[in-house]
């Protein structure tokens, strides 16, 4: 048995919520926020048998492509740049990052 953490972006969540329920796949969904760009994050936890690790992976996969989004630089205070104007960033958002973890036992109360 595994144990997968999948951390996606917001917008791709229900859909692999949906996917995980669609293939019978046991998950829990924490919120949770990213350190980069401060934007919301759900992290999936999952337990599955050895034989399904690789479908789970595809699952996620599939569902969570990542994008080009826009954002805006922060604006700073620091006064040697004097008229900084913030400005759009071309960043890669998206996507799944995945742990997958052995489990030295399983129980169910």
């Amino acid at each position: 048995m595994k144990i997968v953490l999948a951390i996606v972006q917001d917008k791709d969540s229900n859909r692999l919520a949906n996917e995980f329920i669609d293939s019978n796949i046991r998950a829990t969904k924490l919120s949770s926020t990213g350190g980069f760009l401060k934007a919301g994050n759900s992290t999936f936890i999952i337990g599955v048998d050895d034989d399904r690790v690789e479908e789970t992976l595809e699952l996620i996969k599939k569902t969570c492509q990542s994008r080009k989004q826009y954002v805006s630089t922060p604006v700073t205070l620091d006064i040697s740049m004097d008229g900084q104007v913030p400005y759009p960033v071309e960043v890669e958002v998206g996507g799944a990052t995945v742990f997958v973890l052995p489990v030295e036992g399983f129980h169910q109360y």
